[in-house]
């Protein structure tokens, strides 16, 4: 039985982070490796729609939250900004995850609102547990979420499309991500998921992801087309995005005909 060393709560057997505080598992925490504490206020998030382009909405009353760089439209209210130099393991996290270096922190009382996108955005409800984050997916979250990195294994890293190193945030609060269409929920009960593209988007931490040919024989792959399928094993929720919503469908069809005509150019 393995317990925190900022908060000295008990740690789940094989999680990478403190549920309750967010520190990591193993780390001997110090006063200046200890985030400072969360305002004792509430955080809101609404998705709002407007000229049919969705916004996350955040109301703060005397409190904080983390976000995306970049992904802050505007702001009203008695709010601040911050933006900390980001420490050595922070710059290699994000190297691995292709997340954005510098998460910037607003904190205080007020409403702002994230950057519109054609895309969808879903609020992720943590209660002391981790969730794998497909790249880019992650776009907001609650102060005392913690953000780190998940390793895929080798082969999967190589041909599911997940790349080598995935987001995982860890605790209990809320996460904001991202897709390009709707989410369905798929629980598995030490279960199988077989998915053939790169549309899931999140999976709890108790689900393995592994690449597979789609039937059992090199022969019988060959002749069904399939190939290498994603698939996904073990007790928990995947998050898929199997349908891209009406505007990304669009936009990737326009952009397949331009294609194409620049090819015939040439």
């Amino acid at each position: 039985m393995a317990f925190c060393s900022n908060c000295g709560k008990e740690i789940k057997p094989g999680a990478a982070f403190c549920g309750s505080c967010g520190t990591p598992a193993g780390q001997q925490a110090s006063r200046a490796a200890t985030p400072p504490p969360a305002p004792a206020g509430k955080v809101t998030f609404d998705v709002v729609n407007r000229e049919r382009l969705n916004m996350v909405k955040v109301d703060l009353e005397n409190a904080s939250f983390r976000y995306e760089a970049g992904a802050m439209h505007y702001m009203k209210g008695n709010l601040e900004l911050e933006s900390d130099i980001p420490s050595m393991g922070k710059m290699f996290k994000s190297m691995i995850t292709r997340e954005k270096i510098v998460k910037p922190v607003i904190s205080g009382t007020g409403t702002v609102f994230l950057q519109p996108s054609f895309g969808e955005f879903t609020i992720l409800d943590l209660q002391n547990d981790e969730w794998i984050l497909d790249r880019g997916a992650y776009h907001a979250s609650e102060i005392n979420v913690e953000i780190g990195a998940f390793t895929n294994r080798a082969i999967s890293a190589m041909f599911s499309g997940e790349k080598w190193f995935q987001t995982v945030v860890a605790g209990t609060g809320k996460v904001i991500i991202t897709s390009a269409g709707p989410l369905e929920e798929v629980e598995l009960i030490n279960g199988k998921l077989v998915v053939d593209g790169a549309f899931a988007v999140a999976r709890t931490s108790g689900i393995e992801l592994k690449v597979a040919k789609a039937t059992r024989g090199i022969f019988s792959t060959i002749i069904s087309g399939e190939g290498l399928v994603n698939t996904f094993t073990g007790t928990g929720k995947v998050l898929v995005a199997p349908v891209d919503n009406y505007f990304n469908t669009l936009i990737h069809t326009v952009n397949s005909i331009n294609y194409s005509i620049q090819s015939l150019g040439k």
